[in-house]
């Protein structure tokens, strides 16, 4: 008897033609976006390049090694040789404000947000006028309000206080005395260094004994008593490291011996190697206990886009010399610096202070060069920024502590915490994770707002890149300059925050 068999429809498969492939129809169109984008961009930048040329506009940035042609105010240099040089300047001075209101902002609002949630009822309603005032009055008014403050104190006179010698205030800005790096400080800092790891070790092994016996092992006490035997040493034997600088000198004769196509090929190289470290990585990630996960097209296209990205990198370290020889120049100069870092004759303290004083090199009293001046127009802007940021930053830090679960707090007073060991303890670090994404975003506030302090003459990089436009008439190049320095200074707090960020998320098993 034969038998007949029944084939099954579902059972069979056929594969579609290319271009109804999902993975290849989704592959192209992400392709051709980005060709189109490409497109489109080098389209319009042709069209404004003839546009521009077409009415007599140079689009060169010859200025940046041209006369600048004025003077700045303060900074590294204040009588820049070249239009570049000038810009320069200002960018420091950016990132030196930056700085200083970050962490004052940081430290401020942290306070205020903690003072916010006290019991002491005057300390939570002076925190809170604080924030409903500062952060709802313009902060350029609040520059300018500064600024006058400071324009009205008393005159700069030889003798001034209110500490002479020491603190002087005046309206010609602040000087406090300075501590600055000294003949010995590169061989300290190997000593400092050394000092540190042995801090770490002590630190991880007494947190150790801690999670295995319970009790205060004093880490932190017993990882500062490690550090300071090799800081106080190291302050008077810090010339035995002079050896050190011939080190560097070698590597800097090596960099110069380099030819430039070896430069080449040792970049490629490490750009290739870096692609398939973050390649094995990626693809590691998809090993579980249970085998390896199947990969969507998403994450094929990564693997995909990363090694092609890192082709292109490849082709363009090849094709182009310039970034090979700059590179080879760069490392001799950065090794021989180091190597004068570290030279015998160097053996005078690592560190030096010197008081602040008046000086009358004319009819009118100026601050001297010892001290550490803040002019008006640096603290007008810092004390603005900082004080205007720090009442969003205690709104955030406020509402992330409230975010906490509140039988953690319960928790906490029932094993005997005191408030302060249950905020440091038990609640900030919690919090924290909350706390860090919208404080980031008002990190690039702050940076951004800096650019403010045109208002007072600060010489910022908006500042001394609106003179440059005067002198040289090149706003375009300026405006792209100042495009991407804020760009790279976004994008490096933003890595920073994000790196802190995933430190601090709560590991899943």
């Amino acid at each position: 008897m034969a038998t007949s068999t029944i084939e099954n429809p579902s059972s069979t498969h056929t594969r579609p033609p290319f271009y109804r492939d999902v993975i290849i129809v989704k592959w192209l169109a992400q392709v051709a976006v980005l060709a189109a984008v490409v497109a489109a961009m080098l389209f319009f930048a042709n069209e404004a390049g003839t546009n521009l040329k077409d009415k007599g506009i140079d689009t060169g940035f010859g200025f940046i090694n041209q006369s600048a042609g004025f003077d700045i105010s303060e900074g590294i240099d204040t009588n820049p040789a070249t239009g570049g040089r000038a810009l320069w300047v200002g960018m420091v001075n950016t990132l030196r404000i930056s700085a200083a209101g970050l962490i004052t902002a940081t430290i401020l609002g942290v306070l205020i947000g903690i003072a916010r949630l006290s019991n002491n009822w005057l300390v939570n309603k002076i925190s809170s006028i604080y924030v409903e005032t500062f952060r709802n009055i313009p902060l350029l008014a609040q520059i300018i309000v500064w600024s006058l403050v400071i324009g009205n104190l008393s005159e700069l006179v030889v003798g001034a206080g209110p500490i002479d010698g020491w603190f002087i205030i005046s309206q010609k800005g602040v000087s406090v005395p300075r501590i600055f790096p000294w003949e010995g400080f590169y061989q300290w800092l190997i000593w400092l260094a050394i000092g540190a790891a042995a801090a770490a070790y002590v630190h991880h092994r007494r947190m150790l004994l801690r999670d295995e016996q319970g009790g205060d092992t004093r880490p932190f006490l017993l990882a500062l008593g490690a550090f300071l035997p090799f800081a106080i040493i190291g302050w008077f034997a810090h010339p035995v490291f002079s050896w050190v600088g011939s080190i560097f000198a070698a590597i800097a004769s090596v960099f110069d011996a380099l030819p430039e196509a070896l430069i080449q090929l040792i970049l490629a190289s490490v750009i290739i190697a870096i692609a398939a470290i973050w390649i094995r990585r990626f693809l590691g990630s998809f090993v579980t206990p249970a085998g390896r996960a199947k990969m969507t097209d998403d994450d094929i296209f990564r693997v995909v886009f990363a090694g092609a990205i890192a082709l292109a990198v490849v082709v363009l370290v090849v094709i182009w010399p310039g970034l090979s020889s700059w590179i080879g120049n760069s490392g001799r100069d950065l090794f021989e610096v180091l190597d004068s870092k570290f030279s015998s004759d160097r053996t005078g303290a690592p560190l030096d202070a010197t008081r602040p004083q008046v000086v009358v090199p004319g009819r009118f009293p100026q601050l001297g060069p010892t001290g550490l001046n803040i002019t008006p127009a640096f603290l007008a802007i810092f004390v603005g920024v900082s004080i205007y940021t720090a009442s969003f930053i205690a709104e955030i830090v406020r509402g992330g502590i409230l975010a906490v679960d509140k039988g953690q707090t319960e928790a906490a007073m029932a094993l005997g915490l005191r408030r302060s060991q249950m905020l440091r303890q038990v609640i900030l670090p919690q919090a924290f994770r909350i706390i860090l994404p919208p404080m980031g975003n008002q990190y690039l506030n702050l940076v951004k707002n800096t650019s403010l302090g045109l208002a007072v003459a600060y010489a910022d990089v908006v500042n001394t890149g609106s003179t440059l436009i005067n002198q040289s008439g090149k706003a375009l190049q300026v405006i792209l300059i100042w495009m991407l320095f804020y760009l790279s200074c976004s994008l490096t707090i933003s890595v920073i925050v994000n790196a802190f960020n995933n430190r601090m998320r709560i590991m899943e098993r």
